[in-house]
């Protein structure tokens, strides 16, 4: 006897998608170290489940008014452990790494990819934490950085042996999971995420092969990792009154559109424009790559960063990773200038961690352990002190040359 659709239980025709739902769950934590990520969507049965390929892209938000307490972070290339630091100086996780933030906004500039080796499991990481912020009126929001446009694009001159070891680990979970998924009935096949890439590459020896395939599978355009957290980072964001970006902007970036190069650059990473990066992301005066407020050893260009940021009405300054700052967090054109990414990963020079906090009263300070303020003596009394200059002598920091 044929049973009508609408006669069956419905525990029963949700089986495919509670199944989906599980593998999807048992892969994220077999790939992030352990991590369940808490659901986005609560008041779904199948909250995060499937065809996440096929959605429609993420909606991105490029403006957010001011919040009580702004937190900014630097670069963090792949070192799990420095990040978590950064993240405990300033109180956004406790002891067991939950969110601790309250309504704190949270913005980390990018680069989270390469150099490192453990770059996915800062993905997840941070993941967790948004959603996490999320349920008690936080934020966390991630941005792309030149490394990120590096890896989609299949650029992989600054990854570590064990960062593809641990690509090679994931594809492993999430071929698993797909083979899992594939012998439910009600379930589309899962497409080949090694669909279309070659099964030699010239010079590649066999000991990384399987690293590289999977790296490239995982982030090319509209690959599972890309998907799943890069599809979701900004790539210009202006909180309040400052403006962040990982290299930096110019007044042809800010005509072009900031919301504009938010959602290019997200349909890119979600494989509805080529394989090829927007062309403001690429080369010296991309916004991800751009140096003319960072480099110290060429002075910063105040004339046109007050040019850029006269352009959109009450910005005060320009936040920016990417270029390492060997003796902290600084300054430069009379605060305008925010330089803070501080090379806090092993795969850069191992600095100190340290992140920007901006509160509603616009006092901005430097947030680095106390046991390190020996080095940064005019940390000391900052409480008493207005203005982040005089933190930091704008003149009292070098700037160190690590290529990309």
């Amino acid at each position: 006897m044929e049973i009508k659709e609408e006669d069956q239980n419905p525990l029963c025709k949700g089986i495919p998608n509670l199944l989906s739902s599980f593998v999807d769950t048992f892969v994220d934590f077999s790939v992030s170290g352990g991590l369940f990520l808490p659901s986005q969507n609560p008041n779904s049965d199948f909250p995060d489940s499937q065809k996440r390929h096929e959605e429609t892209p993420v909606s991105l938000q490029t403006r957010y008014p001011a919040p009580d307490r702004l937190i900014a972070i630097g670069d963090l290339h792949g070192d799990l452990e420095k990040s978590k630091q950064a993240l405990r100086l300033a109180g956004l996780i406790d002891g067991s790494d939950n969110w601790a933030g309250g309504s704190a906004t949270v913005v980390q500039v990018g680069d989270v990819l390469d150099r490192g080796d453990e770059e996915i499991k800062i993905l997840y990481f941070l993941e967790k934490l948004k959603r996490e912020a999320m349920k008690v009126g936080g934020n966390f929001i991630t941005m792309n950085g030149n490394h990120e446009i590096m890896n989609i694009e299949g650029d992989f001159r600054y990854v570590t042996k064990l960062g593809l070891k641990e690509f090679e680990n994931w594809a492993y979970w999430y071929c698993l999971g797909n083979e899992m998924k594939s012998l439910c009935v009600g379930l589309e096949k899962p497409k080949d995420i090694y669909d279309g890439i070659p099964l030699t590459f010239r010079g590649v020896t066999s000991d990384i092969l399987h690293g590289i395939r999977a790296r490239i599978a995982a982030l090319r355009p509209n690959g599972p990792i890309a998907n799943k957290f890069l599809s979701k980072n900004v790539t210009v964001l202006v909180v309040g009154d400052s403006i962040f970006v990982h290299g930096g902007l110019l007044a042809k970036h800010v005509e072009y559109g900031l919301e504009r190069i938010n959602e290019e650059v997200r349909d890119w990473i979600s494989g509805l424009m080529g394989k090829a990066a927007p062309g403001y992301c690429k080369g010296r005066n991309a916004v991800v790559w751009l140096r003319k407020f960072s480099d110290i050893e060429k002075n910063c260009d105040c004339a046109m960063l007050e040019h850029v940021l006269a352009t959109v009405p009450g910005l005060k300054r320009m936040i920016m990773g990417h270029t390492i700052q060997k003796d902290g967090i600084n300054v430069a054109c009379n605060n305008r200038a925010v330089r803070i990414d501080v090379g806090m990963s092993k795969g850069c020079i191992n600095g100190l961690p340290e992140v920007l906090e901006i509160n509603r009263n616009l006092d901005l300070r430097v947030l680095a352990n106390p046991l390190h303020q020996n080095k940064h003596k005019s940390y000391l009394d900052a409480d008493k002190k207005e203005g982040l200059a005089l933190l930091i002598p704008e003149s009292g920091s070098k700037q160190v040359e690590v290529k990309a």
